[in-house]
């Protein structure tokens, strides 16, 4: 559960930092954000794996870069819903979409299920270097 709460928060990170970078993607308050940030959690949760998998074949045609184009949609499906989150067209959401995926996947791949942070670290120094000549 505590994993959950984190991933939240990356998601809601994430989509803060989107709203300042990319030109067409508002955020008028801060409530407006965090609700925005829980609907597209919900969205993610539950709507966008049965996308995934009623456009399956266009994510194989278009070796995945279909999925890209589903997050877009969902982000423009929060916008229609919470007031005060807004984007303005298309390819603005194309441009959150890709940077929010982005910065998620940073920072979930640091995150376990339990909402550990996993580090990997490797204690052998001895390198064997081989050169050719």
């Amino acid at each position: 559960m505590r994993g959950f709460f984190i991933r939240f928060a990356v998601t809601g990170i994430a989509v803060f930092v989107a709203s300042q970078l990319i030109e067409g993607i508002h955020v008028e308050t801060f409530t407006s954000g965090i609700i925005g940030v829980f609907v597209l959690s919900f969205l993610n949760a539950l709507v966008r794996p049965v996308l995934y998998f009623l456009s399956a074949p266009f994510i194989i045609v278009t070796f995945g870069l279909f999925i890209v184009v589903i997050n877009a949609v969902l982000l423009q499906v929060v916008s229609w819903f919470v007031t005060g989150f807004e984007v303005n067209d298309f390819w603005s959401a194309v441009g959150g979409a890709i940077f929010i995926s982005i910065v998620g996947t940073i920072l979930n791949f640091f995150i376990s299920d339990k909402g550990r942070i996993n580090v990997a670290v490797s204690m052998n120094r001895s390198r064997n270097i081989r050169h050719i000549n």
